[in-house]
């Protein structure tokens, strides 16, 4: 009984507050529903536009043949903002690279960059930039890229991706002993893949080379 008089009490007092405040209440809860509805319209829309998205990426990639870099980069176009046009923007890069076309291959891959800092993919559009600085020639922009790879990726198929390439550059240049580390990392980590395998062994050559002996030098001729 004492519990519902203090009930009934408290309500008592409230409500000359209430009738006070009560066009003020009315405008904040006319607000509260307005911005609720604004955001649930929004997240509707996101959805919306993701599996718009999703459907036209998934389209190009069943569609018969190789897609073309074009009807990628299209998507990436068409629906900015969204995971499956980063997706397409990626798969439009890569198809140039597998075209032969570095440089707008690496144009791509750093327009992902530049488009999308934070995303989940950097860490391949990284090591796109780098492949294709590789397949241009231009070594020294090569290295620095693959080295930013390996110390900034969290993706360890990327990471072994970049040392890899970054062996191979040091192979090429004569720094076997670096290429063997290199090599070693990634026959280490990939022990089931195509990779592994490959840095296998070039592994087994490195070390064939590096323990075969030196030819012995010719003897100068006697003088007469």
């Amino acid at each position: 009984m004492q519990a519902q008089d203090a009930t009934t009490l408290f309500f008592l007092k409230l409500w000359p507050w209430v009738e006070a405040k009560k066009n003020w209440l009315i405008a904040g809860t006319a607000i509260a529903v307005i911005a609720s509805f604004f955001i649930w319209f929004v997240a509707c829309q996101r959805e919306s536009k993701e599996i718009t998205a999703g459907q036209a990426l998934t389209q190009v990639v069943l569609s018969s043949g190789a897609p073309a870099a074009e009807a990628y980069l299209k998507i990436a176009t068409q629906h900015p903002g969204t995971a499956a046009g980063q997706r397409a923007l990626l798969q439009g890069a890569a198809a140039l690279f597998d075209a032969g076309k570095f440089a707008d291959a690496q144009a791509q891959f750093q327009k992902f960059l530049d488009a999308h800092p934070g995303s989940e993919f950097s860490s391949q559009a990284l090591l796109g930039v780098a492949a294709s600085l590789d397949a241009q020639g231009k070594t020294d922009l090569a290295v620095s890229a693959y080295q930013r790879v390996i110390s900034s990726a969290s993706d360890a198929a990327v990471v072994s991706a970049a040392k890899f390439g970054l062996a191979r550059i040091e192979e090429l240049q004569g720094r076997l002993n670096d290429a063997l580390v290199l090599y070693q990392d990634v026959a280490s980590a990939n022990p089931r893949t195509s990779l592994g395998s490959e840095a296998t062994m070039r592994l087994m050559e490195l070390k064939s080379k590096l323990s075969a002996p030196a030819p012995a030098s010719t003897p100068p001729a006697p003088l007469k």
